[in-house]
């Protein structure tokens, strides 16, 4: 990896692209620190000390937006209005044929749903400011501070519009940022942006731990995070690495006197197809009961259940529902998004089959028995994945502060090795040396 960069910086527009994704980055992260009109930043520093920032039921965004949530920054919705977004607009291409007409119509099909996500985007992130502007003003943002009802001084209409004009504007820009480097950096900008957003609280969270052990001053415990995180680091790089080959082979065709064809190739069936979304999709479904609870006024029993089982991450009840969820999502995602019948269509009408299958229906009953078959070690591999820093560290005290668990190192490594991918192409296309040479 370090490599790939060095060689990258002695390429002249290559390291211009690598400087100006750098130069993104920076304006990024330093809107995740200009805190937005209408609220004091005494007051919220001072409730940011006091609590836990990578728990509770805004964990997940405040995560996405690199600690800019609970700061109630410019910033503060990050990129997950963009996320939810994509998702969304991924799911209903499946549903609506109109979607799916224009995902098959290319590069003008694509611009057109890339239109309709930025639009679905702006309406996702003032619906969200609007409910983080309400939180912050009714002082649930942070239960137990003593000043959580001096965050936002002013509660007029004309100050609550500007806030949530503000985080709008704020998610259209990291929106517009992330464009940026897709078209002149070294691409995958909303990715990049997601990656620095969650890499920038490791050092926070890591120091948290050592603060709060008590062996040796914490640096045992911070030797064990860090020695578990590397383990989990490449075990999540050799699964998300893996993948099954189904060779496909296409038949020879004669046209003229010239023959096409003929050639060996095969389908990449990864074990993780579905990637990061089951992870995302089980965590916001979980915090809908707990966001339901806590806008609840007054107490009732079934308030105490959701709160006592539900809100807590440790709860037995959370940690059951949370693995089978992830396992039920990878398949539901895995099963919309990868058509076996098309794949088998498509391989029959260009001559291709799989050495032994039959083309047509066999071969799609084929792919969809393979998918199945990898797709439940992907999905335990998630699950597992998903509740380490619940289970794993515990004893430690610092399950939610372990920064290497869940979604953050599913997208950490995801997004790294990619990035590695196509640094290394785009070096190849210009380092090539053929046979003339």
């Amino acid at each position: 990896m370090l490599t790939a960069f060095a060689r990258a910086f002695k390429t002249p527009d290559l390291r211009k692209k690598l400087l100006f994704t750098l130069g993104i980055i920076v304006i990024y992260r330093i809107g995740t620190h200009i805190p937005i009109p209408g609220v004091d930043y005494r007051a919220v520093q001072v409730c940011v000390d006091q609590a836990n920032a990578n728990s509770g039921i805004f964990g997940l965004v405040n995560m996405f937006s690199g600690g800019a949530l609970l700061q109630i920054t410019i910033f503060a919705l990050g990129i997950m209005p963009y996320i939810t977004a994509s998702i969304i607009l991924q799911l209903l291409t499946v549903v609506i044929p109109r979607l799916e007409a224009l995902k098959k119509e290319g590069q003008a099909g694509t611009a057109k749903i890339t239109q309709y996500t930025r639009y679905l985007t702006v309406a996702l992130a003032i619906l969200q400011g609007t409910g983080l502007v309400a939180t912050a003003r009714s002082g649930a943002l942070f239960q137990r501070c003593q000043v959580a009802n001096q965050i936002v001084p002013d509660q007029s209409i004309f100050t609550t519009v500007v806030m949530v004009i503000t985080m709008t504007a704020g998610t259209a820009t990291v929106m517009w940022l992330g464009e940026l480097i897709t078209d002149r950096g070294i691409g995958n900008g909303m990715s990049i942006l997601m990656f620095i957003s969650i890499a920038a609280t490791f050092p926070s969270a890591l120091w948290a731990i050592k603060e709060q052990g008590s062996l040796a001053g914490g640096w045992i415990e911070f030797g064990t995070v860090v020695a578990v995180g590397l383990v989990m680091i490449g075990l999540v790089v050799f699964v998300e690495q893996a993948q099954r080959r189904i060779p496909v082979q296409y038949a020879k065709r004669m046209i003229g006197r010239r023959s096409y064809g003929g050639t060996s190739t095969y389908i990449p069936l990864k074990v993780n197809q579905a990637g990061i979304i089951p992870v995302i999709f089980a965590s916001s479904l979980l915090y809908i009961p707990a966001l339901i609870a806590q806008f609840s006024g007054g107490s009732s029993d079934w308030k105490a259940w959701i709160e006592r089982n539900l809100a807590q991450p440790s709860a037995p009840t959370h940690i059951v529902l949370y693995f089978f969820l992830i396992i039920f999502f990878a398949f539901f995602y895995v099963a919309i998004s990868f058509n076996p019948d098309e794949v088998a269509d498509n391989m029959k009408k260009y001559g291709g089959f799989i050495p032994g299958i039959r083309a047509g229906r066999p071969t799609a009953e084929y792919l969809s028995y393979v998918l199945n078959r990898i797709t439940w070690p992907g999905s335990l591999y998630l699950g597992l994945i998903a509740l380490v820093p619940t289970m794993a560290l515990a004893g430690f005290g610092a399950d939610q502060n372990f920064p290497f668990g869940g979604t953050s190192i599913l997208i950490i490594v995801g997004v790294g090795l990619e990035t590695v991918k196509q640094i290394e192409s785009q070096l190849q296309q210009r380092n090539y040396e053929g046979f003339l040479r």
